[in-house]
């Protein structure tokens, strides 16, 4: 496998009408926004691109892009935002009258606000032993708890026949520096125990079909050439191959310390491809991170 190396999203610019681009770790780390990755999308808007971010976020829509906002990321760096969220917001209107369990932490209570928004007042959210299915979008104490912290409830929830609803499907996300247990984790556990896992997020198609008629509608035409952007093999670069998009593999983000062994922290091709070949995926470039 060979793939090439680009300084910088120049370099493909004039190949693509849209970008699909990821969030966490690309062009946020939960702390701050990257300026160089931020200008790299304005700059392929000045030139008339669309794009769209794409993320497995755990929240509404509208809500991470106020989080975005509080990061410093320029609203003129995207067109629109999807989040895996919203779409799993969506999957919980179609629900109305089943009771809800929420499995994750306090700061996704706007989630399930909205739900309760949307359908005048009527959302039910109850303990688990109460519950009809189970929204999870992440672990409570993300900072010192692991996936084995859950087993007995995940075996409850299994042996109840409970459908889980992942909201974020990433196992792990950077957040400045740390990589830190997500939502799929859970759902990853939950399935091999033979529980019920429904996922829009990346990998899966809803996601990308909601991310590219979002560009249509702003376009007034579905666009020919997308290239998708991102760090994570098994949910960006997976994601883009399943929904026949080019993607562009940013190699210092999630899989950093993978890719870029001690003491050297120096990019390890030969890690790299393998890393790729068992994903089945071929980007059409690389680059550490980012820029112009």
């Amino acid at each position: 496998m060979s793939i090439p190396q680009i300084s910088g999203l120049s370099q493909l610019a004039d190949r693509y009408d849209a970008i699909l681009c990821d969030v966490w770790g690309v062009l946020i780390d939960g702390r701050s926004h990257f300026p160089a990755a931020a200008a790299a999308l304005e700059k392929f808007r000045a030139r008339g691109g669309r794009v769209a971010l794409v993320t497995n976020a755990s929240r509404p829509s509208e809500e991470v892009g106020r989080q975005l906002d509080g990061l410093g990321l320029p609203r003129v760096a995207y067109d629109d935002l999807v989040s895996a969220g919203q779409l799993t917001l969506e999957q919980m209107v179609v629900r109305e009258g089943e009771a809800c369990h929420h499995l994750g932490p306090p700061r996704d209570n706007g989630l399930f606000e909205a739900a309760d928004r949307l359908l005048g007042g009527k959302f039910r959210r109850v303990p688990l032993e109460d519950a009809d299915y189970v929204v999870c979008t992440g672990l409570i104490d993300e900072r010192r708890e692991t996936p084995d912290d859950y087993l007995k409830t995940l075996e409850y929830m299994r042996e109840r026949g409970l459908p889980m609803l992942c909201a974020n499907p990433d196992i792990v996300v950077g957040i400045a520096g740390e990589l830190v247990y997500c939502a799929g984790a859970l759902a990853e556990r939950y399935a091999a125990l033979g529980g019920e896992v429904v996922m829009a997020g990346k990998p899966h198609p809803p996601i990308y079909a909601a991310a590219l008629g979002r560009i249509a509608a702003l376009a007034g035409e579905a666009p020919a050439r997308v290239l998708a952007i991102g760090d994570g093999v098994a949910t960006d670069l997976l994601g883009a191959s399943r929904a026949g998009l080019d993607s562009l593999f940013l190699t210092e983000g999630v899989h950093r310390d993978e890719l870029y062994p001690p003491p050297e922290r120096r990019l390890d091709v030969a890690a790299m491809e393998a890393l790729l070949a068992r994903a089945g995926v071929k980007p059409v470039a690389f680059a550490p991170f980012l820029v112009w």
